[in-house]
């Protein structure tokens, strides 16, 4: 092995491990905060979730515009989905954010159409 192989496994095992560091930190607040957590809720329930958004993009949905993010805790991933919307202020990759909504499955992704919406800082 050379010195440059044996560099680049030093390099990609920090970013793994950074990587894993923020799925623990966002799992923390997440349960500090009384939330429940995206792996454990259940389809069709009822919940409060906080995260972080890593994506969000402007899908139009049947000819209507829709804005969708995708929120992150830490736990798993869950597609947020506003409908009739190009923009909401606040709301970018990175954004930290508590929902409140029914979750249901489309596409075999879970989703939550029309969440209820907080920014955190």
């Amino acid at each position: 092995m050379t010195a440059g192989t044996s560099r680049l496994r030093r390099t990609i095992s920090a970013w793994a491990d950074v990587k894993g560091q923020e799925a623990r930190d966002l799992r923390r607040e997440t349960e500090q905060s009384g939330c429940a957590c995206i792996a454990e809720c259940g389809e069709r329930a009822r919940v409060v979730l906080r995260g972080t958004l890593s994506s969000v993009m402007l899908r139009p949905r049947g000819g209507v515009p829709a804005l969708e993010a995708e929120l992150d805790d830490g736990s798993g991933r869950l597609s947020l989905i506003w409908l009739g919307r190009r923009r909401i202020a606040g709301i970018g990759p990175g954004t930290k954010i508590q929902v409140e909504g029914r979750i249901g499955v489309q596409d075999g992704m879970r989703v939550l159409w029309n969440p209820r919406y907080e920014l955190l800082p």
